[in-house]
């Protein structure tokens, strides 16, 4: 999410575990065991909420994969099938969010020391924020810096391609004025969109039944062939954008995943055009000027 200062970025952030479904007993025993290894296990009971973790931007690279003299696991691990929000991206060190790469792409992390060498889960959704430039505030002209933009290049360039690349969703959240806080509740609260997601979700256990696989961000080679292709409209659609937009090979599949997740909540048996379309336009922006 890329926004001004008190846009709600946060916010939304710190909801999404409210609209997921509930770990099941299998997965609950998963993320106990983690914190089990990490020695958070409250009275060791098993819970099924989704975890949510949030670290500091000055977090080190052991804190957000593990390490330490003692191994232990670390924030991405802590967050295994739940929800890791950084915020303030840009802030983090370079080294630090790069060494989130291999655990986001294989949904695990090896630590390797001296005196272990230890693989821990980390399958985690990966919410991130940050402003659009330094200041916080390249589209408002009575606000911006006298450097725009050439100060929104220069900070969001402090995050790296490859880290970009496997973020699937990419959305501008707008201000917000003091006249938004006065308009009514939206139709649809956490309650109807949880509704929703746990549909979509179900359609996925459904049609990954008897493979080792829970959604469709698992979905690769056969299997995403089988299920993730579009119709002739679609695949058009997305092999011009592919050219155009320069999309990677692993941008391309994850746009894939995404129109079949976006097809799933509209309830659509086969991925169209217009799912195609949608997902497109949540891959990466230019900076605005």
């Amino acid at each position: 999410m890329v926004g001004p200062p008190g846009a709600g970025k946060s916010l939304l952030a710190s909801c999404l575990p409210g609209i997921l479904p509930e770990l099941t007993p299998a997965e609950a025993l998963e993320v106990s065991m983690v914190s089990s290894v990490a020695g958070m296990l409250e009275n060791g009971r098993i819970s099924r909420a989704r975890p949510y973790r949030a670290p500091h931007h000055s977090a080190s690279i052991a804190a957000l994969t593990g390490g330490g003299l003692r191994v232990r696991p670390g924030e991405v691990s802590m967050a295994h099938l739940g929800v890791l929000f950084l915020d303030e991206l840009p802030e983090f060190q370079r080294q630090a969010l790069d060494s989130l790469r291999q655990p986001l792409e294989t949904g695990e992390v090896t630590v390797a020391r001296a005196n272990a060498h230890v693989t821990y889960p980390a399958r985690v959704q990966l919410i991130a924020a940050m402003n659009p430039c330094r200041c916080g505030h390249l589209g408002d002209p009575a606000l911006a810096c006298s450097r725009a933009p050439k100060c929104a290049a220069d900070y969001q360039s402090k995050v790296s391609g490859p880290l970009l690349d496997r973020i699937d969703l990419h959305v501008e959240v707008d201000p917000v004025r003091a006249a938004d806080l006065a308009l009514p509740p939206p139709a649809d609260g956490s309650k109807e969109v949880a509704a929703r997601v746990a549909r979509a979700r179900q359609i996925q256990t459904a049609r990954l039944d008897g493979t080792p696989l829970r959604t469709n961000a698992d979905l690769d080679g056969d299997l995403l062939e089988q299920h993730a292709t579009p119709d002739e409209a679609g695949r058009t659609l997305l092999l011009q954008a592919a050219e155009a937009m320069r999309l990677s090979a692993r941008g391309y599949t994850r746009i894939l995943r995404v129109a079949r997740t976006i097809a799933d909540l509209a309830g659509a048996r086969d991925i169209g055009r217009i799912h195609v379309a949608e997902a497109l336009s949540y891959r990466r922006q230019a900076p605005r000027a």
